[in-house]
């Protein structure tokens, strides 16, 4: 385990890319819902980067912080805490003015009998949000969920391609992506819409999901065959680079991984580490929710954590008995029940 702990802390330092651009980012940073599964890893990401970086730099993070412990992680990580219920408006606006803000805030687990909150949270907070910040750069966090089942030949959807969302969760994202739209041109303020699809790390995540089901014997659906995963560490450092290409309009951004990976095939490579024959259910239906990333591997080159060491970076962590998040991903979900 103590292996895999330095491995970790070797895999989320930052790179010198983002050094550099941390350099050039102007202000101070807000992380809105840093509570989540990527907050935390980001915020520590960014207080190492700035240290690094030789400068100085609030990096603040906003949660409702149910949990003290966590509260008190990232605290020791350097970071700001500020405990808030973003739903209420008292609250949101007394929070500190930011040139930065990275916005985390969502609901998708749970989402089916908890519609109206749903909403609230994915497409009116937004607008609250884009009012109280309207003079930073925003990073808007959103999903490929907004976007079309498309044939798995297809090289995945572009940033130009019509959403297409299925179901409540799906829809209300799309509602997200469009409000900050629509305030990015109200009030002039840069913004990037930032689709993510997936990420992962070995404590959650679609490859964690499926190295857990060959480790038990469960049959593995194929019903949706094939899937795009990118890195957490990655995924982490985009999102911090991108505060440097907010546009007005807003800029739509994909973010995952170069391939479109076979299930069958990321399940076989976990058979061989774990020496158990998969076990798989259902015909592949041929069309999945592909994102083509292209665009963000233009701007920050190709992520720098491969699947191959994604796999057995995996494998080890369950051998070794490692610790989880606990939140599946659905990412077999083809009805947009979450």
């Amino acid at each position: 385990m103590e292996d895999l702990v330095a491995l970790e802390r070797r895999l989320t330092t930052p790179s010198a890319a983002l050094i550099e651009d941390i350099k050039k980012i102007r202000g101070d940073i807000v992380l809105l819902g840093i509570g989540g599964k990527m907050g935390p890893s980001m915020g520590k990401l960014l207080v190492d980067g700035i240290r690094l970086a030789g400068i100085n730099k609030r990096v603040i993070g906003v949660s409702r912080f149910s949990d003290e412990k966590a509260k008190a992680e990232l605290q020791a990580n350097g970071i700001e805490t500020i405990s808030c219920d973003l739903l209420n408006d008292e609250e949101l606006f007394a929070l500190p003015d930011a040139k930065n803000v990275i916005y985390l805030a969502g609901n998708k687990f749970g989402t089916t009998g908890k519609e109206s909150f749903t909403w609230a949270m994915n497409a009116y907070l937004p607008g609250r949000v884009a009012e109280k910040y309207k003079q930073a750069n925003i990073v808007a966090f959103s999903s490929g969920n907004v976007l079309p089942f498309v044939p798995v030949t297809s090289g995945g959807v572009a940033e130009d391609t019509t959403p297409e969302p299925i179901g409540e969760y799906a829809q209300s994202c799309l509602g997200r992506e469009r409000i900050f739209e629509y305030f990015a041109k109200k009030n002039q303020t840069p913004t990037l819409i930032y689709r993510l699809n997936y990420a992962v790390d070995f404590r959650y995540g679609v490859v964690l999901e499926i190295a857990k089901s060959v480790k038990a014997g469960k049959a593995i659906d194929l019903s949706t065959e094939n899937v795009n995963v990118i890195w957490q560490g990655d995924a982490n450092e985009i999102a911090i680079r991108s505060l440097l290409h907010c546009r007005t309009p807003a800029k739509i951004l994909n973010v995952t991984g170069p391939e479109i990976l076979s299930i069958r095939w990321i399940a076989q490579q976990f058979g061989v580490l774990f020496g158990i024959e998969p076990k798989f259910i259902n015909e592949p239906v041929g069309t999945a929710l592909l994102n083509n990333a292209s665009e963000s591997h233009r701007l920050f080159g190709y992520p720098k954590v491969t699947i191959r060491e994604i796999i057995d970076i995996t494998a080890a962590w369950l051998n070794a008995g490692g610790d989880e998040f606990g939140k599946a991903t659905h990412f077999q979900e083809r009805g947009g029940k979450f």
